[in-house]
């Protein structure tokens, strides 16, 4: 059964030159950095994804899921680097997902579905820069050696609409 697609909240990637590492031995680096820190709620499993339709190659990801909030963090060789990127996501809300796509109904339920409060605007964020700060701990681990260093500006997520109407 096809995975939901997660609402993109923010994202984060990295292309480290010169770093020969295995995508497992990375997503099990994270898993320990992401369980040290006791986040509430955090589940931590490993996905496959297509790269584009059902009959595609698929590839691993490290998902770390809590609550209705997902990271989806990719770790693959490219060339003579090794990639990492993760995305912050948001997933559907099953049947009322559908339910909002329809036009009249859509507008009707819109006013009388819960909103987003500050609550779970900042759970969102403490997620993401638990984790965030998980995938540099390792990176600055496995890169200290080389002498590779990451700007201030390349360790910042991209957002995306984080406080969505």
């Amino acid at each position: 059964m096809p995975r939901p697609a997660p609402d993109i909240i923010s994202h984060w990637h990295r292309l480290y030159e010169g770093l020969p590492e295995s995508p497992q031995k990375v997503y099990s680096l994270l898993e320990e950095a992401i369980k040290k820190r006791q986040l509430p709620g955090v589940e931590i499993f490993r996905i496959t994804i297509h790269e584009k339709g059902i009959l595609s190659a698929k590839r691993e990801y490290l998902r770390v899921l809590c609550k209705k909030h997902t990271f989806d963090i990719c770790a693959a060789p490219y060339g003579t680097g090794f990639f990492i990127s993760w995305w912050l996501g948001e997933l559907p809300a099953g049947c009322l997902a559908s339910l909002l796509n329809i036009p009249i109904l859509g507008l009707l339920l819109s006013f009388l579905s819960p909103r987003e409060t500050y609550y779970t605007y900042d759970t969102a964020l403490m997620f993401q820069d638990s984790v965030h700060a998980a995938v540099l701990e390792v990176f600055d681990h496995l890169t200290s050696e080389k002498g590779i260093r990451l700007t201030e500006l390349e360790r910042k997520p991209v957002m995306g609409s984080v406080m969505k109407q």
